[in-house]
């Protein structure tokens, strides 16, 4: 049965969602054909070897980020405003903090299978790749931050920000007053519970 309406349009596929997967086909199969070539120059061993000790390495990565991750984020909270043995001096950030993102992301690629992946992962260890890679994310965050259009969620944060600078929540209640001032109320029974548990 047709009721005369024409079907609704459906939304037209993002480009990145058609060429994501055909990227990850793709490089599934680079990696499984270089691994072959090499498996056939030396032996299956050797490519067994790379794989195993690719996974150790990039294992061992990320454990090294992860401590340096919650190292940093011990410091910074032990210097916010408020705690009692807080500096005076401004939070600086340490030389360690930078670019832990990427060695994390280098270790995950040094784990996964694959002689590309190791090698993107050992270009992610290197401390001038991890800084320049983190700089030209900075650079472009800071341009899609300007570009966002008013009413996103860049917006929503800034006027959050400007609002309360400290971001503590104040919890409480807003109580509407239609009556007099000192009449009850007549649905809360003249009694109202305290605003603290």
């Amino acid at each position: 049965m047709t009721t005369g309406t024409p079907p609704p349009n459906r939304p037209r596929r993002s480009r990145a969602r058609t060429l994501l997967p055909l990227g990850v086909a793709a490089w599934i199969v680079l990696e499984i054909w270089l691994l072959t070539v090499v498996a056939g120059a030396a032996n299956g061993f050797t490519v067994l070897l790379i794989l195993v000790g690719g996974a150790f390495l990039g294992a061992a990565v990320i454990k090294r980020a992860g401590r340096r991750a919650f190292r940093n984020l011990t410091e910074t909270l032990q210097r916010m405003p408020g705690q009692s043995d807080a500096s005076e001096a401004p939070a600086s950030a340490t030389s360690g903090s930078k670019g832990n993102g990427f060695l994390m992301l280098g270790g995950l690629l040094l784990m996964i299978p694959g002689l590309i992946s190791d090698v993107l992962g050992l270009l992610l260890l290197v401390p001038p790749v991890r800084s320049l890679l983190g700089r030209y994310a900075e650079r472009s965050l800071e341009r899609r931050m300007r570009a966002t259009t008013p009413g996103g969620l860049s917006d929503a944060f800034q006027q959050a920000r400007i609002h309360r600078p400290d971001g503590k929540v104040v919890q409480g209640e807003v109580i509407r007053e239609d009556t007099a001032p000192g009449s009850p109320r007549p649905d809360d029974g003249g009694q109202r519970p305290p605003l603290t548990p």
